[in-house]
């Protein structure tokens, strides 16, 4: 069984008709808060980078929580490795919000599991 998204709309054309909508896990109408829950490669796959950048975009998302692994363990040459894509993400999003260069629409809350 295929897991269902919530299509957010970006872009509307006519007779307000969503011309670009991103799929997310989640949404609440009150909160206007988004939920997107990643699995293995969330960091190494990008989607950290993508649900960051999608949210900001997204009609009526005022708060995002994006869960992250706290580790990803794969093979690399076939030894043994791990990515730490909660700190990662960490970083980015500490980034994103602490500089003065940047003014996120939306606050943001990262859980790691």
């Amino acid at each position: 069984m295929r897991k269902q998204k919530i299509a957010r709309p970006v872009f509307f054309g006519d007779d307000g008709v969503p011309t670009l909508q991103y799929q997310i896990d989640a949404y609440h109408d009150q909160w206007r808060c988004a939920l997107e829950v990643e699995a293995g490669r969330a960091w190494r796959g990008n989607a950290v980078y993508r649900d960051l950048i999608q949210a900001m975009v997204m009609v009526g998302v005022h708060h995002l929580v994006l869960i992250v692994p706290n580790s990803y363990k794969f093979k690399s040459q076939g030894k043994p490795s791990e990515s730490p894509d909660y700190e990662y993400a960490k970083a980015v999003a500490d980034a994103l919000f602490g500089h003065t260069r940047v003014k996120m629409p939306y606050s943001l809350t990262l859980v790691g599991y």
